[in-house]
């Protein structure tokens, strides 16, 4: 009986034995082997090899050393799995070809795109590239987790810090047991905009997202086809994308040839020529004469000739469908999360590099705190001892030994053991007047850094920050601009493109309600009609903007807080003409308290233009539109205003325009675009018109060679006067009059320059709308009162003003001085309710 229980041989369930000993195999391939961590984008063997040149010194500003001196290291300390899989694993991180930003800078024959591999280790030369130092950096202040290595007898990383968001941006590929991962390359800059649009925005979405990362960014260039494949992969974590090479038909004479510049990714140039002659050869593509690889060191370059006789574009065609010329990637976001694998939409790689991140601050501040907590505790003995120098100098002189000498300090002046060692240690020179100073500036120095460090553990906001701007120092030093083109289908059909180019009104409300209509819903009249009913209003709301645009325009929201939001004009509601609208806080996310002051349409944000800004206070100021091409749905920061001042103006420039400001009280400014110099977004601007007590801008426009400046005052006068009269002056003086204003004209709410080949558009408080030609509008002095435009009643008031495109059906009409009869309109000119009833005074003046 006591043998049996010595017996090492037990009993056990064939199939038991092998399920538990196959899931520890599968899970240590898994976990230690195949897949990255979703921390810092690696594979064990690549961090172990980062870490392997790093310990050996071989930095990007020391010399190259050779690959085999690395493989022995790695292998020898780090990874017992063979040297090929090693240097296999280092010559792809220094190929241009497969990384996007290589973390190995490699010297001699590391392979190339034609399939050629690498010459052999003891050739070859490498050290880490600048980008991977960013990928150790602060290692040495205990930021992650140091483990044993497989032999117990070394120390490795668990993870690497990872500055940079390495798994999207370099992106891997492995295979598991039962599972893969499979994540493309992306550009650097669009990343670390969508981590820092995370910083400002937690509740971004994966969608959302994708206003800043695009899609992958290969390192090969070329196309992808298509986002629908993007959305799937960044929304569900899994998606398909289509890639094409590059090519150009240069048509010679009458013949022509296709001209490759750049390939999918991980296509091999060399199986891709061999291919396209085999199809030649069995005779499968018809029409190529002549293949020729002409690729050298300034770029990749396949020529294909092709007979006279054939069409160039349907030889491309097949090339595409036949060949690797066009090919397909399957995106697989899996990815090792706490020692589990699991599948990530984008906003999770995001979140999880952030964590990752907060943690590295954290823990680096934290050393850092406890090192200077340290030197401060040193340098306070040192003080003591200064202090007391005399008597310390005879303490350890009596002293028989080092010991008794630290122990009567301890004893005498309370100093610990460290502190007592320090003085003992210190050198005679440290005693002269220059080195006192020395040590009680670098006290009060540590002070200061104990307090900083105290406050960025204290605070995760101030991590996030630190995390920000460390983000934009690698944006300055690595980004660059996207190599890989997004283009459309040729047979995918966007939820945009089902959206026609049309004309469309836009209205908003003072109280924030805006919807759209199509230009036609408002025809022409003539001067001084009564209009036709534009939107049902409350009572106490009234029109505030409105505006012309194309239903794919983009419209910038610019609020009173100075902030700017972004929408396409698809996005605000197509509603009745009478409708009231949807509320602009249901479409944007405004604060409360916060009213969309200024809202213009824009076709796209291009580099050279400008948007010109004008607040009621006079205050001017110019920046560059694509400043604000990343426009968060949180709103973004478009200009800092003063105290007791709004936002009353924008303007799309091209920087070299003159403008003009007019004021409620009659005064108008001209001056050059040129005097207020590009200024950024946050910037507060300078003074542009001079004000007197109680007058404030209320309107600012463009002036254009022969048109005219047209002024509206509240009480439904206006005037056209040639923009000659209005002469160029200094910005920032008091201007000159545009128009007498009195108690029958009532104060200036427009000025707008115009011309006879639009239509003016009026719609005051009560909600009603009309529409007339401009040539209509008689031109006047500068100083005049002006003429009625619109017939209003006692208690209404001009709320809006804004210039329409006309209509050839309508240019037609105002050739011949007559009015269109508008729908809903009797031949008198009489409004019609809603139930076919007309209002008997509503005939409009002559």
């Amino acid at each position: 009986m006591a043998e049996e229980q010595r017996s090492p041989i037990r009993d056990r369930d064939i199939s038991v034995e092998m399920r538990e000993s196959f899931m520890g195999y599968a899970m240590s391939t898994i976990v230690s082997r195949a897949l990255p961590d979703v921390r810092d984008g690696l594979k064990p063997v690549h961090r172990r090899i980062l870490y392997g040149m790093a310990e050996l010194g071989m930095y990007s500003d020391k010399p190259f050393k050779k690959s085999a001196r690395i493989v022995g290291e790695v292998m020898g300390k780090y990874h017992p799995h063979g040297d090929s899989s090693i240097y296999e694993a280092m010559v792809r991180m220094a190929q241009d070809f497969s990384m996007r930003y290589m973390l190995v800078e490699g010297q001699g024959n590391f392979g190339s795109i034609d399939g050629d591999g690498a010459a052999a280790m003891r050739y070859t030369e490498a050290r880490l590239s600048k980008i991977s130092m960013e990928m150790l950096r602060d290692l040495n202040k205990e930021t992650v987790n140091l483990v044993p290595n497989y032999d117990g007898e070394e120390q490795e990383p668990e993870v690497l810090p990872a500055r940079i968001p390495n798994l999207l941006v370099n992106g891997t590929t492995g295979i598991a047991v039962g599972m893969a991962t499979n994540i493309p390359p992306h550009n650097l800059s669009e990343v670390i905009e969508g981590v820092q649009a995370l910083i400002q925005d937690p509740e971004l979405t994966p969608y959302d997202l994708m206003d800043y990362i695009k899609g992958p960014d290969m390192p090969t260039s070329g196309y992808i086809l298509g986002r629908e494949g993007i959305r799937q992969a960044y929304m569900n974590g899994r998606g398909s994308i289509t890639m094409r090479a590059k090519a150009e038909i240069e048509e010679s004479g009458n013949k022509a040839r296709i001209i490759v510049t750049e390939l999918p990714y991980q296509v091999i140039k060399a199986r891709l020529v061999e291919k396209i002659a085999e199809l030649v050869r069995e005779k499968k593509i018809d029409g190529i004469t002549d293949l020729r690889d002409e690729s050298d060191r300034n770029g990749m370059r396949i020529v294909i000739e092709l007979r006279r006789d054939v069409n160039p574009n349907v030889v491309l065609n097949n090339l595409y469908k036949q060949t690797s010329m066009q090919s397909t990637f399957g995106i697989n976001m899996l990815a090792i999360v706490n020692k589990e694998p699991k599948v990530l939409n984008l906003k999770e790689v995001l979140q999880y590099f952030l964590l990752h991140q907060i943690e590295v601050i954290q823990r680096r501040t934290a050393y850092d705190l406890k090192k200077a907590e340290a030197r401060a505790h040193i340098l306070e003995g040192l003080r003591i001892a200064l202090d007391h120098l005399d008597e310390v100098i005879a303490l350890i002189r009596s002293s028989q030994s080092d010991e008794d000498a630290r122990n009567g300090l301890i004893e005498r002046f309370g100093l610990s053991f460290d502190q007592a060692q320090a003085i003992l240690d210190m050198r005679l020179r440290r005693l002269t007047g220059l080195e006192r100073e020395k040590i009680e500036q670098e006290y009060n120095e540590l002070l200061g850094k104990i307090a900083e460090y105290k406050a960025i553990l204290a605070d995760e906001q101030l991590v996030l920050k630190i995390i920000s701007e460390e983000l934009d120092e690698i944006k300055a030093k690595y980004g660059d601009e996207r190599r890989t083109e997004i283009t459309a289908l040729d047979n995918e059909i966007l939820d945009e493109d089902l959206i026609p180019r049309d004309e469309v009104v836009i209205t908003m409300t003072h109280t924030g309600y805006v919807k759209r209509l199509p230009v036609s819903t408002y025809r022409s009249q003539k001067r001084g009609g009564r209009g036709v009913v534009g939107m049902d209003t409350k009572n106490d709301d009234f029109i505030e903007h409105l505006f012309v645009s194309n239903t794919h325009h983009f419209l910038l929201f610019f609020t009173n807080k100075g902030r700017v939001f972004r929408l396409k004009a698809y996005e605000i509601p197509d509603l009745s003409r009478t409708a009231r609208g949807t509320p602009i806080i249901n479409l944007i996310q405004i604060d409360q308290g916060e009213t969309v002051n200024a809202v213009i349409p824009v076709e796209s944000l291009e580099p050279d233009k400008y948007l010109f800004f004008a607040t009621r206070n006079g205050i001017v100021k110019k920046t560059p539109l694509d400043d604000y091409a990343n426009i968060r749905k949180v709103g973004l920061i478009a200009i800092s205003l003063r105290e007791d001042d709004d936002l009353i103006g924008v303007k799309l420039t091209d920087g070299s325009r003159d403008i003009v400001l007019g004021t409620s009280e009659g005064m108008s400014i001209r001056f050059a675009e040129d005097d207020v110099r590009p200024m950024g977004r946050s910037a507060t601007g300078v003074k542009g018109i001079q004000l007197d007590d109680n007058d404030k801008v209320i309107d600012m426009d463009i002036v254009e060679a022969g048109r005219d400046v047209l002024i509206v005052t509240s009480k439904g006068y206006g005037k056209r006067t040639p923009e000659d009269e209005y002469r160029t002056q200094t910005r920032g003086g008091k201007g000159l009059k545009t128009l007498n204003v009195t108690e029958k004209n009532g104060a200036i709410v427009s000025l707008k320059v115009v011309h006879d080949g639009e239509d003016l558009m009026i719609m005051t408080s009560s909600g009603t709308l009309i529409r007339t030609s401009m040539s209509g509008i008689n031109s006047m002095g500068r100083i005049t009162q002006g003429v009625k435009l619109i017939n209003i009643k006692d208690d209404d008031f001009v709320a809006t003003v804004a210039r329409a495109p006309r209509s050839e059906e309508e240019e037609g009409a105002g050739e011949e001085g007559q009015s269109d009869i508008p729908d809903g309109i009797g031949e008198s000119g009489s409004v019609e309710d809603n139930d076919g009833n007309s209002d008997a005074n509503a005939n409009g003046e002559g």
